[in-house]
């Protein structure tokens, strides 16, 4: 939210001091990757324009995912969004150092994901 002036409201503050949680480290045994994972991965990487992408630099990740439920999670498609950056690109996700996530009530049918990496600033 931005009031008149165009600068953020910040609603809530707060910090907690403790390492944050990896995927690994909060969930036990193995996960595998079921075959619908397989083919959204195999689909989506023919259709991202190939780019290069310089190596070495700090990265922005600006999403919006286009989703048709409002129970939709935001955080729940990024994992993969981030493994298809990783295999299409060959950028390690080490390299995000901000992500700008918005989700988009959009019809069903409609469903969508844009994305754009910026160099960090």
């Amino acid at each position: 939210m931005a009031n008149k002036s165009g600068k953020n409201i910040i609603l809530f503050s707060n910090k907690v001091n403790i390492k944050p949680l990896s995927v690994n480290e909060a969930w036990q045994g193995k996960r595998f990757k079921t075959q619908k994972y397989k083919d959204w991965i195999d689909y989506s990487i023919i259709q991202l324009k190939s780019i290069p992408i310089p190596e070495s630099q700090k990265l922005t990740l600006i999403v919006i995912f286009g989703v048709s439920s409002k129970a939709s999670d935001i955080d729940n498609p990024l994992k993969p969004l981030l493994d298809l950056i990783q295999k299409k690109y060959l950028i390690n996700d080490n390299r995000f150092y901000r992500l700008k996530v918005t989700k988009e009530i959009v019809k069903k049918g409609k469903e969508f994901i844009k994305f754009d990496i910026q160099k960090f600033k």
